[in-house]
């Protein structure tokens, strides 16, 4: 072959070299750039995502919750389904004396809880426990039935649940802060804390032993923290005497804030 000829081919298959490198660079920028775009709209969709995500999940956590506030979804659920009345007592520590008592009703089984009234309220001079013990001066931490009342003074008009009225009902001495504990019982409702429904709030029959301690009330506030008890002011627990019905299963829910 002549060295014209040669040259010529070599000039051929270089350029071709050229326009394939140019080629291949052309679809490299390319992926790059397409990449780069799916990579963008990939986050925009993740961060979307994540945005809508959370009403959703504030919306799952509402419904779980039942319109309660200062309660967790474990304690809810714990809650009877066919209850329509509850006393909520959020505490503002774990070891702390002061709470807040509320009542909520609920039109029927399941549906959410409305806030009908809410009080201050006190509870045991230590705070609460999950696991009480007698004469450690806690509330019990838990959900317990509402199921018996009594007091030193005659029922108020209207009170549905079963109530016992008796001298009995007399606090004598003086509370954990050498408060006067002076009309503590006129008005009482029996937690059902370690005693058996259907009884006296002073029966004394401890079905889980001793040790657990009992005679947990709702009772009027003494201006100080209880033994275990919780207390309220003597116009809601009149109050309450006149709106809590059996058939509405009433219940109490007690504990610090989050419980």
């Amino acid at each position: 072959m002549s060295k014209r000829l040669r040259a010529g081919s070599l000039r051929s298959r270089t350029v071709k070299r050229a326009g394939a490198g140019a080629a291949l660079g052309l679809l490299a920028c390319t992926a790059a750039w397409v990449h780069a775009v799916d990579g963008a709209s990939g986050a925009t969709e993740a961060r979307t995502h994540r945005s809508d995500d959370r009403p959703v999940a504030q919306a799952r956590e509402r419904n779980a919750l039942q319109g309660l506030s200062g309660v967790s979804e474990r304690t809810v659920a714990r809650i009877p389904a066919e209850s329509r009345q509850l006393v909520l007592v959020t505490g503002h520590g774990r070891s702390s004396s002061h709470a807040t008592a509320a009542l909520y009703t609920r039109p029927a089984p399941g549906a959410d809880w409305v806030l009908a009234e809410s009080w201050p309220a006190r509870n045991g001079a230590n705070g609460w426990s999950a696991d009480r013990r007698y004469g450690d001066l806690t509330s019990p931490e838990g959900v317990f039935s509402l199921s018996d009342a009594g007091g030193l003074l005659p029922k108020p008009p209207g009170t549905l649940l079963p109530y016992d009225h008796s001298r009995a009902f007399v606090a004598s001495g003086h509370g954990v802060e050498g408060e006067s504990l002076e009309g503590s019982f006129d008005y009482v409702i029996a937690i059902d804390f370690n005693r058996r429904r259907g009884m006296s709030p002073l029966d004394p029959v401890k079905p889980e032993g001793r040790a657990k301690g009992g005679n947990i009330w709702l009772h009027v506030d003494h201006d100080g923290p209880s033994q275990g008890c919780v207390g309220i002011s003597k116009e809601a627990m009149a109050r309450l005497l006149t709106v809590l019905d059996p058939a509405a299963k009433p219940v109490i829910a007690m504990g610090p804030r989050g419980f």
